[in-house]
């Protein structure tokens, strides 16, 4: 069995992580759902005050990708570099979900959200709904649960596949979200606009 799974405790904390991220998204005045009144299993118009508030959209994927990255941050930190005698390995997915669940409330905070209106092409941008958030979450633990199980090799291709499918299909990318929100490029902005 694979080291980085979690054992029972491990789910049932991975389990409590999500249901405190949904209670402190909900306790910070997140809508549950899309203020359109529904939830749809799949919303695709980027520049909508719809996005980000269904199941899924086009920035899941960019979630399953953490999914992939943490895996390797935990399989490089424990497996390989055995930090603290390998010991927290089992706890690799709980970990993964807490730093998720982390990014989905600070994502969702004022801060944040304006720095989104500022400096990308999310000029409408209201944050998540609690719905879209734990999907999110969601999307993380399977891209985890996915890189347990196939080789390096496909996980990087993977990773690099799904950049460059989002990258084609809206101008947008997990690459692209991280630099824009942390060393915004006019040049790019304007290219995403366009």
């Amino acid at each position: 069995m694979n080291r980085l799974l979690p054992d029972r405790r491990g789910l049932f904390a991975t389990l409590a992580l999500i249901v405190i991220a949904a209670a402190v998204l909900l306790a910070m005045g997140r809508n549950p759902i899309c203020e359109c009144g529904y939830v749809k299993l799949w919303h695709g118009v980027v520049q909508s005050s719809e996005n980000s508030q269904h199941v899924t959209d086009w920035y899941s994927p960019s979630h399953f990708t953490h999914g992939l990255i943490m895996y390797f941050v935990a399989w490089l930190l424990w497996s390989r570099l055995r930090l603290f005698g390998g010991r927290p390995a089992r706890w690799a997915l709980p970990i993964a979900v807490a730093v998720e669940a982390a990014w989905e409330i600070a994502e969702n905070t004022p801060m944040v959200i304006d720095r989104y209106r500022a400096v990308t092409v999310s000029f409408g941008y209201s944050g998540d709904s609690v719905v879209n958030s734990l999907s999110d979450i969601g999307w993380m633990t399977i891209g985890f649960l996915v890189a347990a199980r196939i080789p390096v090799k496909f996980s990087v291709a993977l990773a690099v596949f799904l950049e460059l499918l989002t990258l084609y299909t809206i101008r947008d990318n997990l690459t692209l979200n991280v630099v824009m929100l942390f060393w915004p490029i006019e040049a790019i902005r304007q290219w995403q606009a366009g």
